[in-house]
């Protein structure tokens, strides 16, 4: 590997940027770099200091979006459940047979067609897919802002505690009406606005209670339970381990951690559960047996686990809509379902997919050519087979892969025709085959790509979505980043064992697939790159780091490759930080593309990054800015954005974490990893980062042997959530 893109002098990758993940454990955080969240500043509570946004529109809108679908599955699950009146639910040649019968039973003569053998049904073709024209999309409105009333005397309550009376509308929505008279009633509400913390909450109440103000007060105990299960959730956890609940609470100044577990259990505000215990380094907890006496040691292991209902109920969810999925499936292969022309790991997949419900895939980039295969089989056997992206770029990437002539695929991406989407276009109704009479996808199978990145919600809203009968496939590369909210629903399939797993054996080609690979398995290597395909560049100070960034995405990339600037991607750990994406956009833009920054901070043609909901990500463009919001262009169409939202929902995207990079890739891409995120590096980050790129991989660095370190030595953090074991107790083992 060359130092400079113009030379040939080859050297080893010496040190990489860190997963800039949430912290280890509830309610700190790491220093240096500030935290990667997948979203833009001021969305979901990072960047500068975790201020939120006065509404948490996008936030609010998906939860009820979420809770409509579900009741209206639960609706349709009760109506299968109620017995049926014979015939009521037949049609065509079933109801015709069925009244032949009724007039054998009555005496009378039926026609002479009913009992005929019935000819030969032709083959079902796959439905003409069609993309429905689509205006420019317009982000939503924030929700109806609090009543003025309710804002204001919330403002007023906060002046008397001494609060910011900026906060006013944020807790006011958070807290609903009567926000001000509960906010006096019980000051530690105010931890439910998003970026304040519990000492904050503590002055507050000493201001407003006085002498009646103290550490063990029950209110405050219920309060920073709360909060602390939602940083959890912002770390990944679904639920946290009751020792490492009680522990976080002692920390936080919580005298009697049990009894503010159980006054929050008591309120309802949290959930609690017992789990056989069976995941190693479990903290163990012995509860009498049913019907069993502890002291006669009939008593049985367990874990006992605390979690928001919301999370919990999203995972018990994603468990039962899984084992239907697995459940309604007949395992018995068509021949018609024998792979033509294809061998390998490709074969293998269509063969489990034949017979199972549910299918995981694992392999790189080069591997997404074979689910790719898998859905032009399916297609070609006549089911509505739909492959879902998580980024339009992936989207695109995926369609490209596909045969000409498969329902409107274009073999150079341009026209996916519904057979590609997005999975948010997907749930969304925008793209794909739509919903059936009943609420769920009018398909047989989903291919689902990118699986790492599914957060629990978003998974038990696919699953919930498929009709019974449906085959779902998850594939992706499990070195990758895990999803940005809660859950690690990818990696926790491939332990349970539940279904087929199929692994790729298609390698990732070239110098850089060589790098990535031994990346995935812990190793860096050195490799031989004789076409500049991957350069080091090392650096010792912050402003060194930045100066040589903007030279090779101005300079020195263009003239060796010839990649313009917007064809380079720029990763760093964070948003902080002097070497973070704010200070190299600030440079870059400077560069690139000066100007005053006249629409909110930002010129047409600037790169930027739309964050239409929270952990979501899209690169764009600034096309123009009117009395409408600010108009871009991204790759799945234009979008306005409301100008009461562009500040906390688009961002300048010359430099992106690598979170907001993720499911998509560049002709080439600058990692630059600071000397101040050494600390925070992972395997998975590194993977990541380096794997952004197709054809060349610069990286700016300044950690020294750490990038060693952390790829031999730290993989993902881990995450508690309860899948596996929801998935054990209704789903045999897999084959």
């Amino acid at each position: 590997m060359s130092t400079e893109p113009e030379t040939t002098e080859n050297t080893g990758p010496g040190t990489a940027e860190g997963e800039s993940g949430p912290a280890t454990e509830p309610g700190t955080r790491s220093e240096g770099t500030e935290p990667d969240t997948g979203e833009a500043d001021g969305a979901g509570g990072e960047g500068d200091g975790g201020s939120a946004s006065p509404q948490l529109s996008e936030a609010q809108a998906e939860l009820a979006a979420q809770k409509l679908e579900r009741e209206r599955i639960e609706r349709r699950k009760a109506e299968r459940a109620e017995p049926i009146a014979a015939g009521t639910r037949l049609s065509g040649k079933a109801a015709d047979l069925l009244a032949a019968v009724r007039d054998v039973e009555g005496g009378a003569k039926p026609p002479a067609s009913a009992f005929a053998d019935p000819e030969p049904a032709p083959r079902r073709p796959a439905p003409e897919a069609v993309r429905p024209a689509r205006p420019p999309s317009v982000e939503p409105t924030s929700p109806p802002a609090p009543a003025p009333d309710t804002v204001d005397a919330v403002r007023r309550v906060l002046a008397d505690g001494g609060a910011p009376e900026n906060l006013a509308s944020q807790a006011a929505a958070a807290l609903g009406e009567g926000a001000g008279e509960l906010l006096r009633e019980d000051p530690w509400q105010l931890l439910r606005v998003t970026g304040v913390r519990p000492e904050q909450a503590d002055g507050f109440a000493r201001a407003l209670l006085g002498p009646e103000c103290a550490p063990d007060d029950e209110r405050r105990g219920r309060a920073v339970t709360v909060w602390l299960l939602e940083q959890a959730a912002l770390a990944g956890h679904t639920a946290l381990e009751l020792p490492a609940l009680t522990a976080a609470l002692g920390r936080q100044a919580v005298p009697d951690a049990d009894a503010a577990v159980q006054s929050a259990l008591a309120e309802g505000d949290v959930l609690a559960f017992q789990d056989a215990l069976e995941e190693p380094g479990a903290t163990p907890a012995l509860v009498p047996a049913e019907g069993g006496d502890e002291d006669a040691g009939e008593s049985r292991r367990v874990r006992v686990l605390v979690g928001l209902e919301r999370y919990a109920l999203a995972e018990e969810s994603l468990a039962d809509a899984l084992a239907r999925i697995v459940n309604s499936l007949v395992r018995e292969a068509s021949p018609e379902w024998e792979p033509q022309g294809l061998s390998g790991s490709a074969a293998e997949l269509v063969r489990a997919v034949a017979g199972h419900g549910l299918v995981l895939h694992t392999g790189g980039e080069a591997a997404r050519a074979e689910p790719a295969a898998l859905l032009a089989a399916a297609r070609a056997q006549g089911l509505r087979a739909v492959a879902a992206c998580h980024t339009p770029d992936g989207r695109d990437r995926f369609a490209a892969l596909l045969p000409n002539g498969t329902d409107g695929a274009a073999a150079d991406g341009e026209e996916t025709g519904g057979v590609v989407v997005t999975l948010s276009g997907l749930l969304a109704g925008t793209e794909g085959p739509g919903r059936d009479a009943e609420g769920a996808f009018a398909l047989d199978l989903l291919v689902l790509t990118d699986a790492p990145l599914l957060d629990v919600e978003t998974a038990a809203t696919v699953a919930e979505s498929l009709p019974d009968g449906a085959r779902l496939v998850l594939s992706g590369d499990p070195a990758a980043l895990w999803s940005a909210g809660p859950g690690r629903v990818f990696a926790d399939l491939l332990a349970a064992r539940v279904c087929p797993q199929i692994a790729s054996r298609t390698p990732d080609p070239g110098p850089l697939g060589e790098l990535v690979s031994g990346i995935g398995v812990g190793e860096l290597n050195q490799v031989e790159a004789p076409g500049k395909e991957i350069v080091i560049v090392p650096v010792r100070a912050a402003g060194e780091a930045v100066h040589r960034t903007v030279q090779l995405v101005a300079d020195s990339v263009p003239r060796a490759f010839g990649f313009a600037p917007g064809e380079t991607v720029v990763i760093t750990p964070g948003h902080g930080g002097a070497v973070g994406t704010r200070a190299l956009n600030a440079a870059l833009k400077e560069r690139l593309n000066p100007g005053p920054g006249r629409f909110g901070g930002f010129d047409p043609g600037d790169l930027v990054v739309h964050s239409p909901a929270p952990g979501r990500s899209v690169p764009g463009r600034v096309v123009d800015a009117d009395a409408e919001g600010l108009h871009l262009t991204c790759a799945d169409g234009p979008v306005v954005v409301a100008r009461e939202r562009v500040e906390r929902s688009v961002r300048h995207g010359w430099a992106l974490t690598a979170h907001q990079a993720v499911g998509g890739r560049w002709p080439a891409a600058v990692v630059v990893l600071p000397g101040d995120a050494a600390q925070s590096l992972s395997r998975p980050w590194v993977y990541t980062a380096f794997g952004r790129a197709e054809r060349h991989l610069s990286v700016v660095h300044g950690v020294d042997q750490a990038l060693p370190r952390a790829v031999a030595e730290v993989p993902a953090k881990p995450r508690t959530t309860r899948l596996p074991l929801l998935l054990r107790t209704q789903v045999p083992p897999a084959d």
